[in-house]
């Protein structure tokens, strides 16, 4: 199939190119082919983000946004931010001495909770009435390059058997061939990933950072419910060589969402993200927002943190990275769908200008590199380009003050670099005593089977696992002596176990239909011996108002 343009991933930065390349095409009265591929059962089933959203980007995409019915209901009206110093204490920052990039309230612009997957449901909603065609539930398995050129993408095959062979109603897959491809697969994204060894895109660049995002949403009480207020924190249960935060927010309909990010570059590889925020919701600064209340929804993904100075080379021969898929979040704000959205706007437009001049693609949009670093998303990523470095260095609160100062300085201060992978930073379990976490209540803190269950996540068990491993005997042969086998802890699935077999020696045994694509496993594995690829289409997570 030949399309003008194929784009992977119904997330906010793919839909709004695509949104944005068809307004141009029907301005311009151009028929153009436009096609989006997700691999989640429908637009917004993989999508998990906080979300405190800055409009900005929508209202460049939609002025009327408002009238059109956009999820934005809920605006922000109270900011809180708090360090928690123990299991029971904490203190709240004054409001200013909390860097001006975490404020959410004030100034020219209303933010807003929302959901991000209602936010991308409605945005392919809008995509379709602008022409595009949507396919939710097809995996994009492979890219097509022919003589250093992005031609477009592979389709997974349907209805393939754990053994490799075809079964009853096997549907092979397809080549979707495009002028341009753009890839908006998300943090991690196999095909970006792929793309960045290929074209050698990291060049020059500092090692990409990731955290792990964990997140619940909650049905509370009425009168505990304050729609729009927004908190965030640092601090316990976290140790000081462990980076990264929470946030609680008051949304719509008598809910809450509370979660936790967790830097990827922690040494202990006793450490458990899915428990430190397990027993992260104890602690009183939170609990009085949860207690009471029923928890209805789980799920976790990484997010692409590393900012400015690890952003790879976008434009390649044939096509774009965009998104989180290049990492394009800004995390002195702890946001990125604004910048996600910028991202597609400014692809849709360099892509939109050759095709209208006649290009018949395969080209290297160099233009869009001008546009992009043009932009008020790249100045938001310069000013901001320390401040993942700084609290790696010097820890949560003292990377903070630096944060602090150098914004109050006009970003004057030397531009700091953090050159250790997240992998690497990983340091011999004998290095650190073993945390015996509490177990959990179930009613504030709740174990992992039940927590995949309400994330909705399924997998044909009889297909290919899609955690490949380079080498099978490593885990148990290298990682168990060494570091304790971490994939056990660092999946916040239960994907991974060691497990005797009846010689009672051990076994790595990997669960994949507990699989919710967050891609911890294919970034922190310390030997990078899994590579997580695609599944068939329509598996994995399915999240409600996530």
């Amino acid at each position: 199939m030949e399309v003008d343009v194929v784009i992977v991933g119904a997330g906010p930065s793919g839909l709004s190119a695509a949104c944005r390349l068809m307004q141009q095409a029907n301005a311009a009265d151009q028929e153009m082919t436009v096609c989006v591929v997700e691999k989640g059962s429908e637009v917004g089933a993989h999508i998990l983000s906080g979300a405190v959203f800055e409009p900005r980007a929508l209202a460049e995409l939609f002025p009327d946004w408002e009238a059109r019915g956009a999820p934005l209901t809920t605006p922000a009206i109270r900011d809180e931010v708090y360090l928690l110093k123990d299991a029971e204490k904490s203190q709240q920052i004054p409001h200013a001495l909390v860097p001006r990039s975490m404020h959410n309230t004030g100034g020219d612009m209303t933010r807003y909770v929302i959901s991000a997957g209602n936010l991308c449901r409605w945005l392919g909603e809008q995509a379709e009435q602008l022409g595009v065609e949507i396919f939710p539930g097809f995996a994009a398995q492979d890219v097509i390059i022919e003589d250093d050129c992005v031609r477009g993408i592979l389709i997974g095959d349907m209805g393939v058997g754990a053994d490799g062979q075809p079964k009853d109603g096997h549907m092979p897959g397809m080549e979707l061939r495009a002028k341009y491809t753009l890839f908006a697969e998300g943090a991690r994204g196999h095909l970006g990933k792929r793309l960045i060894s290929e074209f050698s895109l990291d060049a020059g660049r500092d090692p990409q950072h990731y955290g792990i995002g964990l997140k619940e949403l909650w049905d509370v009480p009425a009168e505990q419910h304050e729609p729009g207020l927004v908190l965030h924190g640092s601090g316990w249960p976290l140790d000081k060589d462990t980076h990264g935060g929470w946030f609680l927010y008051h949304a719509d309909n008598q809910q809450v969402v509370v979660g936790l990010i967790m830097d990827l570059s922690y040494q202990n590889p006793w450490l458990s993200p899915f428990d430190e925020f397990q027993r992260m919701k104890h602690h009183p600064v939170l609990r009085q927002h949860l207690e009471g209340g029923k928890r209805v929804a789980y799920g976790a993904r990484a997010l692409t943190k590393g900012g400015l100075n690890c952003l790879p080379k976008m434009t390649f021969a044939g096509g774009l990275l965009i998104g989180c898929d290049a990492g394009t979040l800004n995390f002195a704000k702890i946001k990125g769908l604004h910048t996600a959205m910028k991202s597609g706007l400014v692809a849709a437009e360099s892509v939109f200008e050759a095709l209208q001049a006649g290009d018949e693609g395969g080209q290297e949009l160099t233009a869009f590199s001008e546009k992009w670093e043009a932009s008020w998303a790249y100045d938001e990523l310069k000013a901001s380009a320390s401040f993942g470095p700084a609290i790696h260095k010097y820890g949560t609160v003292m990377g903070g003050a630096y944060n602090f100062a150098n914004q109050l300085l006009g970003n004057k201060l030397p531009n700091l670099h953090d050159t250790t992978t997240d992998h690497g930073a990983l340091k011999p379990a004998a290095e650190f005593e073993k945390i015996d976490y509490p177990r959990p209540d179930g009613k504030l803190s709740f174990d992992k089977s039940t927590s995949v269950f309400l994330s909705n996540t399924n997998h044909e068990e009889d297909q290919p696992c899609h955690l490949q491993l380079s080498d099978p005997a490593l885990p148990i042969r290298d990682n168990l002596p060494t570091y304790a086998e971490p994939a056990q802890r660092y999946c916040p699935a239960g994907v991974y176990e060691v497990v005797e077999d009846d010689a009672g020696n051990p076994r790595f045994q990997i669960n994949f239909q507990n699989c919710v694509h967050c891609k911890t496993c294919d970034i922190k594995d310390p030997a990078q011996n899994i590579t997580w690829v695609a599944p068939e289409g329509g598996g994995g997570p399915n999240y409600p108002n996530m």
